[in-house]
């Protein structure tokens, strides 16, 4: 099982998250490419620190709203989106490699996410974005989405994704973060539903139902409050549950 955390998300004078300690913790990284958070000497830093420790390297491509932390859905023409895409992986992609790493994933971020999972043009558009940069380069989404459909008719591999910190619909989407417990920040509950997914035992939703998500990767955030400690309290959960940590891509 892969574990993966959303990381770089600072830039300019403002922090966020304690990166180097979650990449302690973490096997693959979803670094932020400076469209919806980063800059490039936050990109360079956090590349070089997760080449130092053998983590995989992902490009978290998200919509060009800094202001919003790429949580704003935006109309954005398919083209337009998929150039957009490509700009942010190539942008990471030299940082990873003149830290002597790669690139070797995409996964979208925030709104874009959530969009792409139900929207068949987006999902086109990152496919396309990361097949012209590299289609061997795999994809990080939500499992039976239009991204995971549109990366197959690609000849993309796509990975399925679960949260281990956020609570799901019915219809095995995210809850809104606008709803009240769509974060969960228990870290016992959360190391335990992480377990779970990884373990076939699948999650509990917010209506009290049941989802199989079998997950390649589980994510816990790293911008929430405690996320190192909730993202170790995953890790050894998961260790002692005889679960091998791994990176998806390597």
């Amino acid at each position: 099982m892969d574990l993966n955390s959303d990381l770089g998300e600072g830039f300019g004078a403002w922090k966020m998250g304690d990166d180097e300690a979650v990449l302690d913790i973490v096997t693959s990284a979803n670094v932020a490419c400076g469209f919806h958070a980063g800059d490039p000497s936050v990109m360079r830093h956090v590349c070089e620190l997760a080449a130092d420790r053998d983590v995989a390297i992902g490009a978290h491509v998200g919509y060009h709203d800094l202001a919003g932390f790429g949580r704003r859905a935006l109309d954005i023409a398919p083209e337009d989106l998929a150039n957009e895409v490509l700009y942010q992986i190539g942008a990471l992609d030299a940082f990873a490699r003149a830290a002597g790493s790669r690139v070797t994933y995409v996964k979208p971020h925030g709104a874009l996410y959530n969009t792409a999972a139900a929207d068949p043009e987006q999902a086109a558009a990152i496919v396309e974005g990361l097949r012209r940069y590299d289609p061997a380069l795999a994809l990080l989404c939500l499992p039976d989405s239009e991204m995971q459909r549109e990366a197959e008719k690609a000849g993309v591999v796509a990975y399925a994704e679960a949260f281990a910190d956020r609570a799901y619909t019915a219809e095995g989407r995210l809850v809104s973060r606008k709803q009240p417990g769509a974060v969960l920040h228990e870290p016992d509950a959360v190391a335990e539903r992480a377990v779970a997914m990884a373990t076939g035992g699948g999650v509990v939703t917010a209506g009290g139902g049941k989802l199989d998500l079998r997950p390649d990767s589980l994510c816990v955030h790293g911008d929430t409050p405690g996320a190192v400690e909730l993202a170790r309290r995953i890790r050894d959960g998961l260790t002692d549950a005889g679960v091998t940590l791994t990176a998806f891509t390597g």
